[in-house]
């Protein structure tokens, strides 16, 4: 739904005057495409708590929190005070800080399988170095990961992370499919693709190449497979598979580290060899981290006779960064993750208590403080039912350019939110009847898609 936005004159918006101007200088105008939309972007002009302002002065109520990645919402006191203060210290150094250290002994003490962390950059930098760690701890070339699992950018990360059902093969032995043009042969043929959730599929899969795999890389709530938990059956198979074999277990809770106070992988029987970490941890900033094992985790100590993984970033760790993250982490202590939950769940039953009243065929999925939609009856299980065709994608956009424009809904655009802490029972409601109404404003062309799909 491409909605031209211009003021009461008739002129262009404010939005639009800029965007022109991007477009001179950046590529389609943007520097990330999660936030391209027609006919222009959106402007961010200030925020504060769960709300954003943009340059054109409309208000919107913020679920999306830059992807996931801001836990205590915008502009939070406690972080912009401790971030002003080292700001006036300097922001980095070709020295180590007393501030990483803090905050690494913060995640250890957090999370029972964190014995040594490394900061880098970004969620995918962490998920490269975990993948690239764990080739340098094994001697071994692939890695295995799930279908449709999103890790980042890294080329071997993101083979499968879109596949379709022209491309994906049979379910016995998944494709794997790139997703830039021009991936190299050599990463298709060093990553392994498994189905989520299913076990006898998936260890007879990695059964088949066992001498090979460095490591097995999940997400235990991968949001593009479909928000769904991977189960503890699932999880002790891939442990007790790697344990047999000599490869890796790691987790990517770049995002699922919100889900319980010590992540994801709190309500599991096992522990990751290591784990990519990101978004929340920063505070607000870029941030990224690996944490894991000692012993794996020596393949980057610089004090090693033979160092395995020669490891170095320019801003890894720095001062700025690793305070933000250490305060946003302190205050997201165990009552605040209870309770963020507890909003989250009471959300997901009014919401479906909307969604009863409209009478449309839409479910949930999620743990933890975020939730997504589907626009099917029944909550799907796997990437293969999560799978939106163009008509489904299309009407998803048409929803959620209703919520924006219409709401002053801010959501993530897989049609999914990511409460922060600065959310209250008042946004709660106004997004329930957001939601209603959005479902009303779409039933007619939902029920016309589900007969279609169903025929």
């Amino acid at each position: 739904m491409d909605t031209q936005i211009t003021n009461p004159g008739g002129q262009k918006s404010a939005g639009e005057a800029i965007y022109q101007q991007a477009c001179e200088v950046i590529t389609g105008g943007v520097s990330r495409n999660t936030v391209f939309r027609r006919p222009h972007p959106f402007y961010a002009a200030s925020a504060s708590g769960c709300y954003v302002t943009d340059i054109d002065g409309f208000r919107r109520l913020d679920f999306a929190n830059n992807m996931a990645s801001l836990i205590h919402g915008h502009a939070h006191p406690a972080i912009v005070s401790a971030v002003i203060e080292q700001l006036h210290r300097g922001t980095a150094y070709t020295m180590a800080t007393e501030a990483e250290v803090a905050f690494a002994r913060l995640l250890c003490d957090r999370v029972p399988g964190f014995e040594k962390v490394r900061f880098v950059n970004s969620g995918t930098e962490a998920v490269m170095t975990m993948i690239k760690a764990s080739r340098a701890y094994t001697g071994r070339p692939k890695i295995a990961k799930a279908e449709g699992a999103y890790h980042g950018t890294y080329d071997f990360a993101e083979i499968s992370q879109t596949s379709t059902p022209e491309q994906w093969g049979t379910i016995h032995k998944p494709n794997s499919v790139p997703l830039a043009h021009g991936t190299p042969q050599g990463v298709l043929d060093d990553v392994i693709v498994f189905p989520f959730n299913d076990v006898e599929k998936t260890l007879a899969i990695l059964d088949e190449q066992a001498g090979q795999i460095a490591c097995v890389i999940i997400d235990p709530v991968p949001h593009r497979v479909g928000l769904v938990p991977g189960t503890s059956e699932f999880v002790e198979a891939l442990y007790d598979w790697t344990r047999k074999n000599g490869a890796l277990l790691v987790f990517d809770e770049v995002v699922t580290l919100r889900v319980h106070y010590g992540g994801a992988q709190e309500k599991y029987s096992v522990r990751p060899d290591m784990t990519a970490l990101g978004k929340i941890i920063g505070g607000g900033f870029p941030v990224g981290a690996l944490a894991g094992r000692t012993e794996v985790m020596r393949v980057l100590d610089p004090r090693e006779q033979k160092i395995l993984f020669p490891h170095s970033g320019t801003f890894s760790a720095n001062p700025i960064t690793t305070t933000a993250g250490r305060v946003a982490m302190e205050l997201f202590d165990k009552d605040a993750v209870d309770q963020i939950n507890a909003l989250t769940a009471k959300a997901i039953r009014q919401i479906i208590e909307a969604i009863s009243i409209a009478d449309v065929p839409v479910s949930l999925t999620g743990a933890g403080s975020m939730f997504r939609f589907h626009l099917k009856p029944i909550p799907p299980k796997t990437y293969r039912e999560t799978y939106q065709p163009k008509e489904e994608v299309a009407l998803i956009r048409e929803l959620l350019d209703y919520l924006y424009l219409k709401e002053n809904i801010m959501m993530i655009n897989t049609c999914a939110c990511m409460f922060s802490t600065a959310i209250t029972q008042k946004e709660v409601d106004i997004l329930t009847q957001a939601m209603l109404n959005g479902f009303r404003f779409i039933k007619p062309k939902l029920e016309k898609l589900t007969q279609e799909i169903n025929q």
